[in-house]
């Protein structure tokens, strides 16, 4: 098992001086953003541009991987596979592909995204949905030996009452798209809240498990004695704002980080766990970001068997 984190935290920083900062700091893997330059997202990182890249940009990348001695473990596009506009689904379908063969040409094992959500769909007719429109995405990715992860983010920003926006969220839909032939990003801190102990839905699909992300969630339960599990309804300002959790980088919630990583190793989990800084608290310029990353260090890293 290798520690690395998801460059999207740095947003405004080019991929060699995070490589840099990366090595200098004892992690050992990058788990790279590329979202487009434009886009939905409020928080995206272009770190690579795979709308542009063939086998110079690879050699680039891969000469500058080389150099500080880090692994690249996985691209990352997380957006809604099944966005309610066919045109802006086709365009986030293209980007996976264009993910897809970037990291053919590294030698990337994976390419992680969402299976999404069409909110004005029932779960049901989303299946369907997903059913249509995922499995060429599969297909493609196969075929350049490339897997497609799906993080069980529940994305609850998506959906104008912050209810599920990725039906990927729980064991009971992970069993679902492993038929498709995705596999899982594990992250601990979506299932805390959600009331499932991370390690007991863990531990049964540990095979179907690639990739690893390391995020941390705090638990308010006053709070949720006023607002109830699906969090503020009248109050809520926005579909992230929950009123009784909030994202911490690991170290400073809740999640059993001993227990998560021992059995990571007890499945023989030997990929990358990489963290995935959304901590409010260390976040609004570089120096807390990278603060909140050598905290999330201290915790993981005496877990890690080097």
């Amino acid at each position: 098992m290798k520690l690395g984190f998801l460059t999207a935290c740095l947003p405004q920083l080019p991929l060699d001086e995070i490589a840099a900062w990366a090595a200098a700091h004892d992690y050992e893997a990058l788990e790279v953003a590329t979202w487009p330059s434009t886009g939905s997202r409020d928080f995206e990182a272009s770190h690579i541009d795979v709308r542009a890249f063939g086998a110079r940009e690879a050699e680039d990348v891969r000469a500058l991987f080389d150099k500080h001695g880090l692994l690249l473990s996985s691209l990352a596009y997380y957006e809604n596979n099944l966005h309610a506009d066919e045109a802006r689904r086709a365009e986030i379908a293209d980007h996976v592909r264009a993910n897809v063969d970037a990291a053919q040409l590294l030698g990337v094992e994976s390419v992680g995204t969402f299976i999404g959500r069409h909110p004005g769909l029932s779960v049901k007719e989303n299946i369907a949905l997903a059913e249509r429109e995922l499995p060429p995405l599969v297909e493609y990715a196969g075929e350049r030996g490339v897997k497609i992860i799906i993080e069980n983010c529940v994305m609850e920003g998506w959906h104008p009452d912050g209810y599920p926006g990725n039906l990927a969220y729980s064991p009971e839909l992970w069993e679902w798209m492993f038929d498709l032939g995705l596999y899982l990003n594990y992250d601990p801190s979506h299932l805390l809240w959600l009331g499932i102990d991370p390690v007991t839905a863990l531990k049964p699909y540990l095979d179907r498990i690639p990739h690893a992300q390391a995020k941390d969630a705090q638990l308010d339960p006053a709070a949720r004695n006023r607002y109830g599990f699906f969090g503020r309804t009248v109050e809520r300002n926005d579909g992230w704002d929950s009123g009784w959790w909030r994202y911490r980088v690991p170290g400073l919630g809740d999640v059993d980080w001993r227990r998560v990583v021992d059995t990571l190793y007890e499945g023989g989990f030997t990929g990358v766990l990489s963290v995935e800084h959304e901590d409010p608290v260390w976040s609004g310029d570089v120096q807390r970001v990278t603060q909140g990353l050598e905290i999330a260090h201290r915790t993981l890293r005496p877990l890690i068997v080097g």
